[in-house]
């Protein structure tokens, strides 16, 4: 069996990324920075993510290289984990030689609805190596069970 990564904003992001070609998207990003009335929280890069249901937990795994845990914010309100951070790059060396930049730097800002039988009060988060892994245990008294329908 094959696994094909499922992006459902893979043609915006490639979008996003020729229209920043263009230099188009600078300046519009920042005058919502010179902006303090937006609650608009903008993603300037987006880390993969893997999702894994067990028999006890379900186990969140993000790829943030560069990323120091301690500066990476994870929230939890109204069954809405927010995982929330900034890479960023040394001051820019013109004399590098650089030919092509393809790792993405800036603030990331991903989102995710636990199921009901995620237990919140006991979300562990883990850093290592540039993974992020967030451990959410399952309640233990809620078990799935199966409903028959009677005709």
């Amino acid at each position: 069996m094959t696994y094909i990564r499922y992006e459902p904003f893979n043609l915006l992001d490639r979008l996003h990324r020729k229209v920043s070609r263009l230099g188009a998207y600078d300046s519009l990003a920042n005058e919502l920075a010179d902006d303090d009335s937006t609650n608009v929280v903008v993603n300037h890069w987006r880390p993969a993510v893997d999702i894994k249901e067990e028999d006890k937990q379900f186990v969140i795994r993000a790829d943030i290289p560069g990323v120091d845990p301690k500066d990476i914010e994870i929230t939890m309100e109204a069954g809405i984990l927010s995982i929330k951070g900034e890479r960023t790059v040394e001051e820019k060396d013109e004399s590098g030689g650089y030919k092509r930049i393809e790792r993405a730097r800036g603030t990331f800002y991903r989102r995710f609805s636990l199921p009901d039988t995620a237990d919140v009060e006991k979300i562990e988060a883990r850093g290592k190596d540039g993974v992020l892994d967030i451990v959410l245990p399952k309640h233990k008294n809620v078990q799935p069970r199966r409903i028959t329908v009677n005709s």
